[in-house]
């Protein structure tokens, strides 16, 4: 079964692109959500996270963090780890 990835993105984000071409990059599967037009599921998302920056990427439900933790995840192999897991 593959790992289900969420990443919650907003208009005019380097963050956001960068994410999404290194998850494009390894192949990994990915539904998008953009909440900038969206400002109360953008306030249920900051509840559910404790985060108020974008991106934001969960993965089967469990908060990854941004760019820079996704970024880390890859490089130290854990991104592959959850994916598989």
């Amino acid at each position: 079964m593959a790992a289900s990835v969420v990443v919650y993105t907003t208009d005019m984000c380097a963050y956001c692109a960068r994410a999404k071409r290194l998850l494009e990059k390894r192949e990994i599967a990915f539904q998008e959500i953009n909440l900038a037009r969206d400002a109360d599921a953008r306030s249920d998302l900051a509840a559910k996270t404790g985060r108020t920056t974008f991106p934001q990427i969960l993965i089967n439900g469990d908060v990854l963090g941004g760019y820079e933790e996704v970024a880390a995840a890859d490089r130290s192999g854990k991104l592959a780890e959850l994916i598989a897991a």
